[in-house]
């Protein structure tokens, strides 16, 4: 199997898209992937939108049209106004995996309760698998490094191979 060959980050932040800071997060994800997969051939893409519904549904349609094999989301999952993820990535996928998150938030709450309080989901639409991560730098790290070690088993699953 030669996947992930295609991956999507999206970063949401409003203050990023109007140049007011960099964008950390989304680097960081591609980094981290990067990393992951030394050598492998992939193309990794990363936009910037403000906190918008609408731009995010057509950003994940467009990644999904584009033959994304994953898509990321960064920022967005706080309980702020604007902060919309959550109900786009899971109004978006046909499937959810609660698990890796519910995990995620356990294992890093125990040591900040904060990250208890991360609204993060994960979810598949028809053969891409789709993850919103927060924004900040720390989680984005922490949550790679639970998502990377079911990623490839996931993408055997979804391409029929891990029966």
């Amino acid at each position: 199997m030669d996947k992930p060959e295609k991956i999507s980050i999206i970063t949401l932040s409003d203050r990023a898209f109007k140049g007011i800071y960099a964008d950390l997060s989304g680097p960081k994800i591609k980094e981290l992937l990067e990393t992951h997969y030394p050598g492998r051939n992939i193309e990794i893409n990363i936009e910037i939108i403000p906190d918008d519904k609408e731009l995010l549904q057509k950003a994940l349609e467009e990644a999904l049209e584009s033959g994304a094999d994953a898509i990321f989301t960064t920022g967005g999952t706080g309980i702020g106004p604007r902060d919309i993820t959550p109900e786009v990535v899971t109004e978006f996928a046909d499937k959810l995996l609660p698990g890796i998150m519910d995990h995620i938030r356990i294992k890093y709450g125990s040591i900040n309760p904060n990250a208890l309080l991360s609204r993060s989901v994960a979810g598949v639409k028809e053969h891409t698998l789709i993850y919103s991560l927060p924004g900040s730098v720390r989680a984005v790290d922490e949550y790679m490094n639970e998502i990377l070690v079911t990623i490839d088993h996931l993408f055997k699953m979804l391409y029929g191979e891990g029966h």
